[in-house]
């Protein structure tokens, strides 16, 4: 799953996502490779509390963050958050745990799916919100493997709330310049 729906009304879309089974299941495995040295060596207690704090390190590393995206309509303002629990550790406090990205509503002009390639997992799939400014954020920092279908399904619910798919009641072409000469249509002197 890429995203779940904590909250959809009129005003407010609140997506959610948490680290995946392949992400739980890396840093289970790494836990396991420490758990087994220390357990089978016949090296001292300080080199078992090396093997088991640092396969610990390196499988808390390799987790995925908790991701929320918060749209609201009421303040005009998209909230991109994310939670890692390597830099919770680190820090040991609640600074620098938290990441926020504000991003103004009326600057989003689309939300589309794009590939990611995954090093030895081969493809993902993110949404990526384009602005006006010719910016483009990723919804969620880390694509989810395989199917696609739910990716776009994401990416449908934030155009459809957004109102991005409803074209202009009037456009005025009137602006445009229809008398442009182009180089071939000048006079050429001799």
């Amino acid at each position: 799953m890429y995203m779940l729906v904590e909250k959809h009304s009129n005003s407010v879309l609140h997506l959610k996502r948490s680290p995946s089974i392949r992400s739980w299941s890396v840093l289970v495995g790494i836990a396991s490779v420490g758990l087994a040295a220390a357990y089978y060596s016949e090296d001292s207690l300080g080199w078992k509390i090396f093997y088991l704090a640092g396969c610990l390190f390196v499988a808390v590393q390799n987790l995925e963050e908790w991701e929320e995206a918060v749209f609201e309509k009421d303040t005009g303002k998209v909230f991109l958050k994310t939670f890692n629990l390597y830099k919770k550790l680190l820090t040991l406090s609640r600074a620098g745990s938290e990441q926020v990205v504000v991003v103004p509503l009326n600057e989003i002009q689309a939300a589309n799916v794009e590939e990611e390639k995954v090093r030895y997992f081969g493809k993902g799939y993110l949404v990526v919100l384009r602005f006006g400014t010719g910016f483009s954020h990723p919804l969620t920092q880390s694509a989810v493997m395989g199917n696609r279908s739910d990716v776009e399904a994401v990416a449908k619910l934030v155009t459809n709330f957004l109102e991005l798919n409803k074209v202009p009641a009037h456009q005025d072409f009137d602006d445009s310049s229809e008398t442009d000469v182009t180089d071939e249509e000048e006079p050429k002197d001799k």
